[in-house]
């Protein structure tokens, strides 16, 4: 990508699309945390068991499953709504039953109608996550791949305050309308999710008067390719496909197999008295339908993003992948034992919500719009390598922090680098994942690779505890940090390729000038 002045970089913020994706992100980030974390300080304060909101909890796999039904976005039209476009459509009514569902929200009693309560939250959950992949292909389709980290900055921003205010600022409402925890009232949280549920009408408004994106022919009508019936029947297998391969290994692995090898018990009970032994042999049959040849067709739309973008990269497309999926390891790893870390350190509950809160926020909204702007000037490769160095590199600032203790000023200066680093990192690896997808699936196509970036990283952050109990935090901290050395290493050649292919390409000769006779 060519490098632009800063004139033309300062610009990237001051179109109309960065306004509209600063209140997509706000919209975007109200329902995540009032159906996330602040719906479990709702179910506790009213009483309801820490096991039923631990299970609670699991509507937020919406979000990391949203990629299931993303090819509906991209290749079905709404009726009715759909004339107001395709991603238009999709937003109208994924917004709209958000705002219904967190009113609905607030007018069910946790203490009188649970199942009620859990059941439109699950609802708000699908609907704001089908509402994320309709502005990520909004945002894909708006602009260029120069001007995607600045409105990612922009979405980011708005999404950042949102979470803020339906997280702190919720509680804050539910407290002034007379709920605390000595003194539960579900007036006060009605009035809370009404509250919210009417925040989310300027996002609905927005819709309404922002432009469609200019979609090409050539993508309608790969568009229309495939009937709804067979879009439903290829979210149906896939879900199908999901569950059962997973829990044909674990059955498999129950079964009573030793007991037929040694002789303890005969194949045939094995077969009449071994449950997971006949759950197996269903999931096993179940996947063989499902990759047979008629259930691969019914996949089909699924199938064909993916496809699209094997054959658009090839070899490259190993090297691809690779990249995103450790992208984020490193701040994603240390991430999720930070706050037991700053607990552990002996920092207080106030210093810690403090920090992060303002010095935090702040410095991450200022990292993704520098990010955004040095993108535009410079290009999307350069910008991602640094991104991944200061990611890895401010792991070091906390392997300091754990050998100095309590120390206030230090704490201001780590929170304030990291979250800096991860504004500047997110919206860098934003307007490159944007880079690889392909309008005509940009709906699929990015879901899927948002999905691959936080798949290996949150896996592995699983075992983050099991590292610091057994090397402590100052090692857990270079361990992390040296996370980051094989993303360094692949982004490196990445860039090495794409040059080497830029100075492959023949510049063409300029045409020569006519002769005319007054020459």
């Amino acid at each position: 990508m060519p490098r632009k002045t800063w004139r033309a970089a300062l610009a990237a913020y001051a179109s109309p699309s960065t306004l509209v994706l600063l209140l997509l992100g706000f919209a975007a980030g109200l329902p995540y945390m009032l159906v996330f974390s602040t719906l479990s300080v709702w179910l506790r304060e009213a009483g309801v068991a820490r096991e039923t909101i631990g299970y609670a909890s699991l509507i937020g796999l919406a979000y990391a499953f949203k990629w299931v039904w993303s090819p509906l976005l991209d290749q079905w039209r709404l009726p009715l709504l759909g004339k107001l476009g395709r991603r238009r459509s999709w937003l109208v009514l994924s917004q709209a039953l958000v705002i219904l569902g967190l009113i609905g929200m607030g007018f069910c009693d946790p203490q009188k109608h649970l199942s009620w309560l859990i059941a439109i939250a699950v609802v708000v959950a699908f609907a704001s996550a089908t509402q994320d992949i309709a502005v990520d292909a909004y945002r894909l389709e708006i602009a260029d791949d120069s001007r995607q980290a600045a409105l990612a900055a922009s979405y980011m921003s708005g999404y950042r305050v949102a979470a803020l205010l339906a997280t702190a600022g919720a509680l804050f409402f539910a407290e002034g309308f007379g709920s605390t925890g000595f003194n539960y009232k579900h007036a006060a949280w009605t009035g809370t999710y009404v509250l919210f549920g009417a925040l989310m009408v300027p996002a609905l408004l927005t819709t309404l008067f922002m432009r469609e994106p200019p979609v090409p022919l050539r993508t309608q009508l790969q568009a229309g390719r495939y009937t709804f019936m067979h879009q439903l029947m290829s979210v149906f297998v896939l879900i199908v496909l999901l569950v059962s391969v997973p829990a044909m290994f674990t059955q498999l692995y129950n079964t009573d197999f030793a007991g037929v090898l040694f002789g303890d018990m005969s194949p045939l009970d094995l077969l009449l008295e071994d449950r997971a032994f006949l759950r197996a042999i269903l999931y096993i049959l179940l996947t063989g339908m499902c990759l047979s040849a008629m259930g691969r067709r019914g996949l089909a739309p699924v199938l064909t993003p993916v496809n699209d973008f094997i054959l658009r990269y090839r070899w490259q497309a190993l090297l691809l992948l690779g990249l995103i999926a450790t992208y984020r390891m490193s701040d994603t790893v240390m991430g999720v034992m930070a706050n037991v870390f700053y607990i552990d350190q002996g920092f207080t509950k106030d210093q810690i919500a403090s920090v992060s809160k303002i010095f935090g926020l702040i410095m991450t909204l200022v990292g993704a719009g520098m990010g955004g702007l040095l993108i535009v000037r410079f290009g999307i490769l350069p910008i991602l390598f640094i991104g991944g160095v200061s990611s890895a590199a401010t792991n070091l600032l906390f392997v300091m922090l754990a050998d100095m203790g309590p120390n206030l000023q230090m704490l201001v200066v780590t929170i304030s680098l990291d979250n800096f680093s991860s504004g500047l990192a997110t919206s860098a690896f934003v307007a490159y994942l944007s880079s690889l997808t392909n309008l005509k699936f940009s709906a699929t196509q990015y879901a899927l690779l948002s999905s691959i970036m936080l798949l290996l990283p949150r896996l592995m952050g699983g075992y983050s505890g099991v590292l610091v109990e057994k090397f402590g935090y100052h090692s857990f901290f270079l361990i992390t940090a040296l996370l980051g050395v094989p993303t360094l290493l692949l982004i490196a050649l990445h860039w090495f390729q794409e040059r080497r292919r830029e100075g492959q390409t023949p510049t063409p000769e300029p045409a020569p000038t006519p002769v005319t006779e007054e020459s």
